[in-house]
């Protein structure tokens, strides 16, 4: 590549969790370091990559829509699939027109390689100047890879079962290089992230350094298992700098569906855990997920449910349909929750995640709190708390990445209207 020469456009799309999101974050860090340019998915560009997930059938078909939608937006473009969805099933992602390269978990971040991209250019223009690609605001980081849980309905374990910690150094130099470049939140990702070791350190141990040896004005986890919190990590918490935010997995309130789920824990333990988190922060927001129409869910199972997600007054609660998953144990359960029961039963869900949401935004209305701005359209921005409160607020001016004070004023889609 000469200093005439442009270097290649790509773009970067991804679905599912958070990890998925720091691996593609990680990518194009490679990429930008290798001076290639970065657009959004809908510029034009000469490689798309999508990280796909396989977590449920309606992951695998936005997988394939992805894709067949960049090759109807760029027909020439070399499109790639990597990540779950890819592990699972490269032949069937194969098959896509356009699609050149299918890379599982265990060869996608080798993307440069398999490319034949190189890994370091010449002279050519700076990646950021005249890019497409939106400025960035949260930076996702991987820490922790891997489980070998085999809850009954997760594939996870069959397309993440390499275990891998990041060493603790490498996460904290990776932190400073995000603060020197102007980011304000970091969240830490894994795919179980409390079982995270590395030379002795544990979860604790790595919050502990990263405060202890950043700037870095905002810290939040990603998804906890709820036996991995304990005292002393909420202690940690006494500093403001951790987002006032704990994700827990739930999956189901009832003892029996938890049981039948082969979960670490059944609800009474749960509810220690929330209540431990809640009297130790201030404002904290506990969110969660729920599967629905789990095989051999019965209508008295479903209202345990219900009722303990309602007594928990979560601040968020992702509702999922149950989705067989080759090779897990589930998918080959008996009694299977009837379609048209399990599409009523996510209704209820939905609605009372949607009044627990508005009941937890009902305690902000009137206080001023820290928003860190993302995006916006037409004007009207959006950004969020420290607590995960989606707020959105009219402005002509650029925003983007900048933290400030906002009143809450009332509820406004799915998170609150404030102003300056």
């Amino acid at each position: 590549m000469n200093e005439v020469e442009k270097p290649p456009a790509v773009a970067l799309d991804s679905l599912g969790c958070k990890l998925n999101q720091a691996e593609i974050q990680q990518l194009a860090r490679q990429l930008e370091a290798a001076g290639y340019r970065l657009v959004t998915p809908s510029d034009k560009s000469d490689i798309y990559v999508l990280n796909t997930c396989s977590v449920t059938h309606v992951a695998d078909r936005k997988s394939r829509h992805l894709l067949r939608l960049a090759r109807r937006r760029n027909p020439s473009a070399r499109l790639i699939a990597i990540g779950c969805y890819a592990h699972r099933a490269p032949a069937e992602l194969a098959r896509i027109e356009g699609v050149e390269l299918v890379l599982g978990n265990d060869r996608k971040m080798n993307l440069l390689k398999l490319l034949g991209l190189p890994q370091k250019t010449g002279k050519i223009a700076s990646v950021t100047s005249g890019s497409h690609a939106p400025r960035r605001t949260r930076a996702f980081i991987k820490v922790q890879d891997g489980c070998k849980n085999f809850c009954a309905y997760c594939i996870v374990p069959f397309l993440r079962s390499r275990l891998q910690n990041v060493p603790p150094e490498e996460v904290t130099d990776l932190v400073r290089s995000l603060v020197a470049g102007d980011y304000h939140e970091v969240v830490l990702t894994g795919t179980e992230i409390g079982s995270y070791e590395s030379s002795g350190v544990n979860l604790e141990g790595l919050i502990r350094r990263i405060l202890a040896d950043t700037l870095m004005p905002r810290l939040r986890l990603s998804s906890l298992q709820p036996h991995h919190v304990s005292p002393s990590l909420v202690g940690l918490w006494q500093d403001a700098r951790l987002c006032p935010h704990f994700h827990l997995s739930l999956q189901s309130g009832s003892d029996g569906v938890l049981k039948r789920m082969k979960r670490s824990y059944k609800s009474a333990g749960y509810r220690k855990t929330v209540e431990l988190i809640r009297q130790s922060v201030p404002d904290v927001a506990v969110t969660s997920d729920v599967i629905v129409g789990f095989p051999g869910e019965t209508n008295t199972e479903f209202h345990q449910t219900l009722d303990f997600c309602r007594e928990m007054q979560f601040a968020r609660i992702h509702v999922f349909p149950f989705s067989p998953r080759p090779a897990t144990e589930a998918a080959s359960m008996p009694d299977r929750v009837p379609a048209n029961i399990v599409k009523e039963r996510v209704g209820r869900m939905l609605t009372l995640a949607q009044e627990s949401s508005k009941t937890f935004h009902e305690h902000f209305i009137g206080k001023t709190l820290e928003v860190l701005w993302e995006q916006s359209s037409d004007n009207v921005w959006s950004g969020l708390t420290g607590n995960y409160i989606k707020v959105y607020s009219r402005s002509n001016k650029d925003l983007t990445n900048l933290v400030t004070p906002v009143k809450l004023l009332r509820h406004y889609r799915d998170g609150v209207f404030g102003e300056f």
